[in-house]
C-alpha cells in the first residue's frame, strides 16, 4: 500500500470532535514534539471555520481558518481523522436547503481535503468501507484469521433455524455502536445473549440483525495496529456482564500486555493491507484452548484506555506515522 506524505516540515491537521480525549492524546504528543497542529471540528463549518482554496493547474493551495489560527493547505503533511461531527448550519435553515448545504459541504470541503497529497489516519473513505462487518469477516477469513459463523437476517424463521444449529448460547450484536438518550437517561446497545423466545418477536423483521454463536472465552484482546506495529492488550473481565461484552463494565476489567501468535499478526497486517488502512483496533476472543477468534475491526477504534492501563506506546506510534517517520 503506497501512502503519500505531504511536506515533512508541514502541519498535522486534526479533525475531531471538540471534546475527544483520544484526539487530545495525539495533539498533546505532537505539541511535545513541536510539530505544528491545526485542530478543527467539522461542526465549526461553515459558521466558525472558513475555507479558501485555489487550484493552479498542478496543486491545491489556500487556507483553512477558525477563530484560533489558520493553516496553509499546501503545507499539510498529514491528517488525523478522529470522528469529527457534522457541519452545523444557521438555525432556521429550511430542510431542503440544509440537505443541499450538507451535500455541498461534504463534496466541496471534504473533497478538497481528500485531494491533499498527504497521509491520513485513517483514510475516511476506506475506513467507512471497513466499518461493514460482513466485509470485515470475509476479508479476515481470506487473510487466515478465524471468525465466528455468522447469520445476518430479518427473517424470524432463519434466526430460529440458526439458533437450533448453534451449540450453546446465541449472541446478538449491533452493526455499529448504538447510543442515545431515553427518558433523560443515557442508553446503549451492546452484544447480548439472545433469549430464544425473542427470536419469534416481529421486531426482527424490521431491519437486519447479526447473530453469532457465543465464543467460549478465557479472556479477550484489543490488538491495535499502527503502520505495521502491533500493540496487544489482554482484557480480563471481572463480572458476568463484562464477560459478554467488556464495554458493559469497564470498572471490572484488568489488563496485561499480550503477545499474539505469529499467524494472527500476519493475518491482521494482511487484512489492513487489503483494506488500505494504516490503523486498526481489532477485538479478539482467546478461547480456553488458546485459539484466537476475531470478532471485529474498528478502523477508528479507541485506544486511550489501553495505553493508560498498559503503557503501550500507541500515541507515539500514531504520531510517528503522522510525522512521516514510519
Amino acid at each position: 500500500m503506497t501512502i503519500e506524505c505531504g511536506r515533512p516540515d508541514g502541519s498535522v491537521l486534526v479533525l475531531s470532535g471538540r471534546f475527544d480525549p483520544t484526539a487530545d492524546l495525539v495533539v498533546e504528543e505532537l505539541n511535545r514534539r513541536s510539530v505544528p497542529v491545526f485542530r478543527a471540528d467539522l461542526a465549526e463549518f461553515p459558521m466558525e471555520l472558513t475555507l479558501s482554496a485555489t487550484f493552479d493547474g498542478a496543486a491545491w493551495g489556500g487556507t483553512l481558518a477558525n477563530r484560533r489560527r489558520s493553516v496553509d493547505l499546501a503545507a499539510v503533511r498529514s491528517v488525523y481523522y478522529r470522528r469529527p461531527t457534522r457541519p452545523r448550519f444557521v438555525a432556521g435553515m429550511p430542510v431542503v436547503a440544509r440537505r443541499v448545504a450538507e451535500r455541498e459541504a461534504r463534496l466541496g470541503f471534504g473533497g478538497l481535503l481528500a485531494a491533499l497529497p498527504c497521509r491520513w489516519l485513517p483514510p475516511p473513505g476506506r475506513a467507512a468501507d471497513a466499518e461493514y462487518k460482513p466485509l470485515q469477516l470475509r476479508v479476515a477469513a481470506e487473510c487466515g484469521l478465524t471468525v465466528p459463523r455468522t447469520l445476518i437476517t430479518n427473517d424470524r424463521s432463519a434466526a430460529r433455524a440458526f439458533a437450533a444449529e448453534v451449540d450453546g448460547p446465541l449472541l446478538y450484536k449491533p452493526f455499529a455502536p448504538v447510543r442515545g438518550v431515553v427518558d433523560g437517561g443515557s442508553v446503549a446497545v451492546y452484544a447480548s445473549i439472545v433469549d430464544p423466545a425473542w427470536l419469534g418477536d416481529p421486531a426482527i423483521t424490521t431491519t437486519a440483525h447479526l447473530f453469532q454463536p457465543a465464543v467460549s472465552k478465557a479472556y479477550e484482546c484489543r490488538l491495535t495496529a499502527v503502520a505495521g506495529r502491533l500493540f496487544a492488550a489482554e482484557i480480563h473481565a471481572g463480572s458476568a456482564a463484562a464477560r459478554v461484552d467488556w464495554r458493559r463494565d469497564y470498572a471490572s476489567l484488568s489488563y496485561r500486555v499480550g503477545d499474539p501468535p505469529p499467524e494472527v499478526s500476519r493475518g491482521v497486517l494482511a487484512m489492513l493491507d487489503r483494506l488500505g488502512l494504516p490503523y486498526g483496533a481489532f477485538d479478539f476472543v482467546i478461547t480456553p484452548a488458546g485459539d484466537w477468534v476475531m470478532l471485529e475491526l474498528n478502523p477508528s477504534g479507541q485506544y486511550g484506555f489501553v495505553e493508560q492501563a498498559t503503557g503501550l506506546p500507541i500515541t507515539a506510534a500514531i504520531c510517528d506515522y503522522l510525522e512521516g517517520a514510519s
